[in-house]
């Protein structure tokens, strides 16, 4: 028995969507949302050099004497945290829908942050990783939401564009607080003023979000009825089955998840990624340091750069891929492999050009490091937005799962690297961190180019056998009941016994049909 489906990932040759419409403010939210995210998450790593070393900053306020160890926990509690909740984030998004998850993570996470000048005067550094900690455990769950706010809101034909607008909002965050934090803490407002404007802004944004937010277009008070038709034809939606899709309590086809090939590619380029991102991001510095002799953290607009070229770029190649995929110059899955190549194979090429520096080349290693970075955000066009391609109903989960495998690397990575490199003077060591990374980047990318796909996947809809066991259940309590038929129904009934056993013959083929 053939069934409808509910989710099309090529994209609608007729599509005529409004240039600028309302799932473009629900973009805008989430873009700035995450902004304010990732501006929370990094405020700690300047604002704790200010803590330890009043001098360097504002003498009018609190000096912690913490050791590098105890700074090392401070820093890391918020990823302990956030990895606990990235898969269930997923179910429950599903379940209760990504705005209401989104808006009680948010606005919590900037509670948070208010209190956290007043947690460390009262509670020192334990308390400050338990609400570091707090604050990594809600904002596990923000990406699962988002991902399913956007498989309801982004029609296909914009669907890459509009999550890489929306996940520039973080780089964003990253560029505006590397370089205004350093200010912030010589200021007058010293440096619990990194915590408390992202904070206060945290909550001013949750109250537009109320306002103005939803989950699903359907949900939506102010949108359009053409705008909304528009979105659900798109998806491959109609509203009845947006209607049954609500009452609809999805189970979870995990084994089947963790089989497909299509998830698992999918999940190891998520760790490749994150892999060479937190390898440059946490050793990149001692790397510029100890072998190049030059501190890149001696100055905020050069730590800075890598992440605003990668947020110049992202805002240069939406526009290009929404052209790409409404033309359907490219099917979905030679865009998404096409993207995914350029952003794990070029950092791969300028890694290993990296490892082969030396001493007296800082400057070229600084170019090298933004050219790897700002480049990566092309796979925001690849395997980033694969989630919503192979199942879109179960996008929050399946972020979850990429999620949580891709932050462990954020644990793995500095510990094997201080494993490879026991002597930060020596290039052969950073050599051999720096290839190895290349190798897992280009790996993973050459599986993607034979695995990956951005066709819908069969465990995307609810099983066959629970949709027809549905229909046979129905099909008997109808011939259970024939109180219930009307006089005209009793006129045109079977009048005798060969007309009753044509009637029950009928029944009988059509459930061997279900």
């Amino acid at each position: 028995m053939a069934t409808n489906r509910r989710c099309s990932v090529e994209a609608n040759s007729k599509f005529s969507g409004k240039v600028i419409g309302y799932r473009h403010l629900q973009c805008l939210l989430l873009f700035i949302g995450f902004c304010l995210i990732f501006a929370t998450r990094v405020n700690i790593s300047i604002a704790i050099v200010a803590m330890m070393d009043s001098k360097a900053a504002n003498t009018a306020f609190p000096e912690y004497t913490w050791s590098e160890q105890t700074k090392s926990h401070i820093l890391s509690s918020f990823f302990c945290g956030y990895i606990l909740l990235q898969i269930p984030a997923g179910a429950w998004a599903c379940r209760f829908g990504g705005h209401l998850l989104l808006l009680l993570c948010i606005s919590i996470n900037s509670l948070l942050a208010l209190l956290t000048p007043l947690g460390v005067s009262i509670g020192d550094w334990p308390l400050l990783c338990v609400l570091r900690f707090s604050q990594g455990l809600l904002q596990g769950i923000i990406f699962p939401s988002i991902a399913t706010i956007l498989s309801k809101w982004a029609p296909v034909e914009e669907r890459s564009a509009m999550q890489t607008f929306i996940y520039s909002g973080g780089q964003l965050g990253i560029v505006l607080m590397l370089a205004a934090s350093g200010k912030l803490c010589s200021s007058s407002l010293g440096w619990p003023s990194t915590f408390y404007i992202p904070g206060a802004l945290g909550l001013l944004w949750s109250v537009i979000l109320f306002i103005f937010g939803a989950s699903t277009p359907r949900d939506c008070k102010h949108i359009s009825a053409e705008e909304r038709a528009m979105i659900e034809k798109s998806l491959g939606h109609d509203s009845k089955a947006v209607e049954e899709e609500r009452d609809m309590k999805h189970s979870v086809p995990w084994r089947r998840i963790f089989t497909s090939k299509h998830f698992l590619v999918t999940l190891l380029n998520h760790c490749a990624n994150d892999w060479c991102f937190w390898t440059l991001l946490t050793q990149m510095p001692s790397y510029i340091k100890s072998v190049l002799g030059k501190d890149i953290n001696s100055n905020a607009l050069i730590s800075a750069l890598p992440y605003l070229s990668m947020f110049s770029l992202s805002l240069i190649l939406c526009p290009i891929a929404s052209w790409l995929e409404k033309s359907e110059t490219m099917k979905a899955t030679v865009s998404r492999k096409v993207f995914n190549t350029i952003g794990l194979w070029i950092p791969s090429v300028t890694l290993v050009s990296l490892s082969y520096l030396q001493q007296d080349q800082g400057n070229l290693a600084i170019g090298l490091l933004t050219i790897t970075v700002a480049v990566s955000t092309h796979v925001h066009f690849g395997y980033a937005v694969n989630h919503l391609d192979l199942a879109p109903n179960l996008a929050g989960t399946l972020l979850g799962i990429f999620n949580c495998g891709a932050n462990m690397m954020g644990v793995i990575a500095p510990i094997f690297v201080g494993y490879i490199v026991t002597e930060t003077r020596n290039v052969h060591q950073w050599r051999v961190v720096f290839l190895l990374t290349a190798a897992f980047t280009f790996t993973g990318n050459l599986l993607f180019l034979i695995f990956g796909t951005a066709k819908v996947q069969a465990w995307n809809e609810r099983p066959r056998a629970v949709i027809e066991a549905e229909q046979l259940e129905e099909l008997v309590n109808s011939v259970q009941k024939p109180n219930e038929f009307s006089e005209d129904a009793e006129a045109g009934a079977p009048k005798n016994d060969a007309e009753k056993s044509v009637a029950e013959k009928s029944v009988a083929e059509k459930v061997i049909m279900l």
